[in-house]
């Protein structure tokens, strides 16, 4: 039976419908809410038992608006947009941003030009999260993300390039002494391996076998390692570059393999201008895209 009409329907059943409306996928949808399909099947029966409307047509692959559904599609997503407009006002106006960015971009890269990003906004709190797990930016209320992923993305998140990976070995000056580079295959062999969660030195040396070292689950980790002589890594330039040209650490050359992801500056677009978040995106855009 439907709900009386001056009742609204519950909020989840509504943020769902809107998704699931504009992906045309409950497959899709329950990938961007992070929930499970049936999840999100069970909200959209609930929203159309409220309503006593049928909202979709079920598809063999997807899923299609009824006529009724895509003018009420229409209005909800409207009104989403009048929220999310009002909360980034909210946010804009208490002087705050978070940003997500993987450990290993904030130890090595974020934090050393905090400085300078504080120059450009004195008067905004910059809150950093450091995570490798995908945001969710409503939920976890993170305004720019930085990912190691690849594109396609969501219609509803920008995306720019900030690196292409280019994977180097690298040690210690005291590990790799005069040693002439770059170190053959053998050479690297014969010296302690720093190993992270990626696996990169048996792509190195092209085995599937167990290679010994000391494993880690984060690569600013097993830099560190690299940095007191512990042995060799492998890491992605621009984490390094700052200690390549300090002579902190050398690079003992290329990895010769590439991986299939890269890292990008994500946010949620946006139907007008976000001051503090534009302003920190052409920050970031300038201080660590590369060419």
């Amino acid at each position: 039976m439907p709900g009386p009409r001056n009742i609204l329907p519950p909020m989840n059943a509504l943020r769902t419908f809107e998704v699931a409306g504009r992906r045309l996928s409950f497959r899709a949808a329950s990938e961007e809410l992070g929930v499970t399909q049936g999840a999100v099947a069970q909200q959209v029966r609930l929203l159309e038992d409220h309503l006593g409307l049928v909202l979709f047509t079920r598809l063999p692959r997807g899923a299609a608006l009824t006529a009724r559904g895509a003018a009420y599609h229409a209005e909800v997503t409207r009104a989403f947009d009048i929220l999310r407009r009002a909360t980034g006002q909210v946010h804009a106006g208490d002087g705050s941003l978070t940003i997500s960015v993987t450990p290993t971009f904030a130890t090595k890269l974020l934090i050393p030009q905090l400085s300078s990003l504080n120059a450009v906004l004195p008067e905004v709190e910059i809150r950093t999260i450091a995570t490798v797990a995908i945001s969710d930016f409503e939920r976890d209320q993170v305004d720019i993300a930085v990912r190691e992923t690849r594109p396609p993305f969501p219609p509803h998140l920008q995306a720019e390039l900030l690196f292409r990976q280019q994977l180097v070995v690298v040690g210690s000056p005291h590990l790799l002494g005069g040693r002439t580079r770059p170190l053959s295959r053998a050479e690297a062999r014969a010296l302690p391996l720093l190993h992270d969660a990626y696996g990169h030195w048996q792509a190195y040396f092209e085995t599937r076998e167990r290679l010994p070292g000391a494993v880690f689950n984060q690569i600013s980790l097993a830099l560190d390692a690299a940095l007191a002589g512990q042995g060799l890594a492998i890491v992605s330039r621009p984490f390094v570059q700052a200690d390549l040209d300090a002579g902190r650490l050398i690079d003992a050359g290329p990895a010769g393999f590439a991986p299939d992801a890269d890292y990008y500056l994500i946010r949620k677009k946006s139907p007008g201008p976000r001051r503090v978040s534009d302003l920190v995106w052409s920050w970031c855009l300038d201080t660590f895209a590369l060419p």
